[in-house]
């Protein structure tokens, strides 16, 4: 066997026992507590129902993805924007830091789900109060982790940059975000986490009629478990395509970036 083959099945390894083990918990439940379980094979059918164009609590597949998926990068991208801003603040001036990074912390210990009543309570049920979750998950590890790689940041970098007569705009742009970068973006992979499972959350209660979440609560009330595992399967599917195809390869990449840069060092 080659290695290339070999390797492929030990990734494969994996989804294999958890598709083994989700048809063995089907079984068992279905004959131990004679309640239908869909299995793997049921869901991907569904799925593909689905897909093909059957409504799912009054709106198609795509739209639940889409609003889901908008509403995350909204809630998303204001969390990143905030966080890796506060993070270079707080990394250069001490004073802040000291002064707040505190609240920071006490804000990561809230769980996401404990944000509902302040959000309907702010915006009511809607998108607001949707996107309002999903910032208040995402932004404390993206701070903390933006800020942690500033404060860490070897000074001699920055006196090397000053002798060589580098002005205040070059310190930041070509010597601070760089080597926060790191830091950076597991930050980011850590918020996008959070941000997504603050979402589907937050629409199974202040959702406003459709997204992925709302639509798994919905098929609960209409005895569709199989359309809300088949939801499942999208959400899982989306979540480790931004995890293997965009955050992890660009996590080694610069992991393996900065490592060079310091094996280079005289």
């Amino acid at each position: 066997m080659s290695s290339a083959i070999r390797k492929l099945l030990l990734h494969l390894l994996p989804f294999v026992l958890f598709l083994l083990l989700w048809q063995a918990l089907a079984i068992g439940v279905t004959h131990f507590r004679n309640v239908p379980f869909p299995t793997p094979w049921q869901t991907t059918d569904r799925l593909v129902q689905l897909m093909s164009g059957e409504p799912l609590s009054d709106a198609l597949l795509y739209r639940h993805i889409a609003d889901s998926l908008q509403r995350w990068l909204a809630g998303f991208g204001l969390a990143a924007l905030a966080g890796v801003l506060y993070g270079l603040a707080a990394g250069l001036f001490r004073r802040l830091e000291l002064a707040t990074i505190q609240i920071v912390h006490l804000l990561q210990l809230i769980p996401g789900l404990a944000w509902i009543p302040i959000a309907i309570l702010i915006f009511g049920v809607g998108e607001p109060a949707t996107v309002f979750m999903i910032v208040m998950a995402a932004f404390p590890p993206i701070a903390l982790s933006v800020a942690s790689g500033v404060r860490h940041l070897d000074g001699t970098y920055l006196r090397a940059a000053r002798m060589l007569g580098a002005g205040k705009g070059a310190l930041f742009f070509q010597i601070l975000l760089p080597a926060s970068l790191p830091a950076t973006v597991s930050g980011l992979r850590l918020g996008m986490g959070n941000g997504w499972r603050v979402l589907l959350a937050a629409e199974m209660v202040v959702g406003t009629g459709t997204g992925l979440g709302y639509s798994i609560v919905e098929s609960r009330w209409t005895l569709d478990y199989t359309a809300a595992f088949a939801c499942l399967v999208v959400i899982a599917l989306f979540g480790m395509l931004v995890e293997y195809g965009l955050f992890r390869p660009l996590e080694k990449r610069t992991q393996r970036h900065f490592q060079l840069d310091r094996g280079q060092q005289p």
